[in-house]
């Protein structure tokens, strides 16, 4: 699946934004920004809630995330670059371009395990408390000290086994083989190539007021705290990264087939092919990048945990789509967010070709698209296509079960698909005042208004009684 018109896109990019601004508030996030790319053109650059709480500033579309994991795809990037200059072999022993690993087991390891997470590398070290702010995270010597003391932890090739430490090496690998420290390449040779103003491979105290603040989860306290940026030092390679939502779908799209602005196409094949099945998921590894099939869409891109952020971008390099979702909360549903996005295309380019509800078209589709609430819950009724669906806002994803709605008249849909519990082949009324909706009768034959009129109710009404209904 891999072809996409642009009308599909927006309808699905026209749904999405609302859709996040309601997942933000539902999910008590504290910020999210988001953006959407197809071909050369940014669809959507949005931000929904705060960059700081406590001082109530907004979030808006340029305000700085960590990226964290992302780097690795900068970082295997770069790696790609010197190897297509003829500057180091992909075969290259680790101890080629890092002597102090001479005589400890690391030494064999090859740069292409170390960028498909094939070496058998530790993760974190022996002790990864850096990642809770205990201490610093840590510096070359540091990072030379974990990578001789027990950092084998199974034979190289053996499975999948994902290590912040051996990118960090990587980029102790790039610096060696060009000459310059490992921020410094990869700003020259990648940032600054793609003009990512708002891009950059470490924390910049001189930038610390655009940042959005991080916070802590609700999994363990009813409130979140904000948690402080800090320098990854000698691992800004495998997490050091900062970006906007913008600028993570424009550097994507340099990985897009056909784009040489940093690789050719057969590096860019040679990072997207799958190196690894990754345990207890559906998804595998290439070089430096995630592949998942989302509703039989194949896509790539990276995910990255920091404290107090959680992001998330997947790109489809032939359809030329990218989608990046950021979030400033340690428990942040960034992934899900992300992948929503996808299945909402899919979706909308299934209902775009021919097979939508063509038996009224002389009946405009969108008077009937809106958030309509009832005391149970909120429903979405969205035009993708030729088509109209129920969707439930509150969920992971809200194509399933894909429930249609069939036109009956200019007032009227019929429920079609959905789950066997729902109201499958009922009607769907609709109160009309002019072109606004006044109400909608549908599943369970009950009442929803549009959901501004519920959220005003339960603002002043203190209880829901019979013949006192929340409304």
């Amino acid at each position: 699946m891999t072809d996409l018109s642009r009308a599909a896109v927006r309808d699905a990019v026209g749904y999405f934004d609302s859709w996040l601004a309601f997942r933000q508030r539902y999910s008590r996030i504290p910020g999210v920004q988001a953006a959407v790319l197809h071909g050369d053109e940014i669809l959507l650059s949005a931000a929904y809630g705060h960059a700081d709480v406590e001082a109530g500033v907004e979030l808006t579309p340029r305000h700085l995330f960590r990226i964290a994991s992302h780097s690795k795809t900068f970082t295997a990037t770069a790696v790609l670059q010197l190897a297509e200059q003829g500057t180091l072999r992909l075969d290259d022993a680790a101890r080629r371009w890092l002597p102090f690993l001479d005589g400890a087991p690391l030494s064999s390891v090859t740069v292409r395990e170390l960028l498909g997470h094939s070496g058998g590398v530790v993760r974190d070290g022996h002790d990864g408390d850096f990642w809770q702010l205990y201490r610093e995270f840590p510096d070359e010597a540091t990072l030379r000290k974990i990578a001789t003391d027990g950092a084998d932890i199974i034979p190289p090739n053996e499975r999948f086994k994902y290590s912040n430490i051996g990118y960090s090496l990587l980029g102790s690998i790039i610096a060696a083989a060009s000459g310059q420290d490992y921020n410094t390449y990869v700003r020259r040779h990648i940032v600054d190539r793609l003009s990512l103003a708002d891009t950059g491979p470490e924390y910049d105290p001189a930038r610390a007021g655009e940042y959005a603040r991080g916070y802590t989860s609700l999994a363990y306290a009813d409130r979140r705290i904000p948690v402080d940026h800090v320098d990854t030092a000698a691992m800004s390679a495998a997490t050091g990264f900062y970006s906007t939502a913008q600028d993570a779908v424009r550097y994507f799209s340099a990985h897009f087939h056909g784009d040489d602005r940093l690789l050719s196409d057969a590096s860019k094949r040679l990072m997207q092919r799958a190196e690894w099945q990754v345990d207890g998921s559906d998804g595998e590894y290439g070089l430096g990048l995630d592949r998942a099939e989302i509703g039989g869409r194949r896509v790539f891109g990276h995910g990255g945990g920091y404290p107090g952020h959680i992001t998330k971008t997947y790109f489809d390099p032939e359809a030329k789509l990218a989608v990046s979702v950021l979030t400033n909360a340690i428990d942040g549903p960034a992934e899900p967010l992300a992948s929503g996005l996808i299945r909402m295309v899919n979706l909308a380019v299934e209902s775009s070709g021919g097979n939508g509800d063509e038996r009224r078209s002389d009946v405009d589709l969108d008077r009937f698209t809106g958030r309509f609430a009832t005391m149970w819950g909120v429903q979405d009724v969205v035009r993708l296509g030729r088509r109209l669906y129920l969707f439930r806002p509150v969920a992971d994803d809200p194509t399933q079960p894909t429930t249609k709605l069939d036109v009956v008249d200019d007032s009227t849909l019929r429920v079609v698909g959905g789950i066997g519990f729902g109201s499958y082949g009922e009607t769907v009324r609709y109160e009309f005042s002019g072109a606004e909706v006044v109400s909608v009768r549908g599943g369970s034959a009950t009442t929803a208004y549009p959901i501004e009129r519920i959220t005003a109710a339960v603002a002043t009404q203190e209880r829901v009684s019979v013949g006192d209904p929340l409304r």
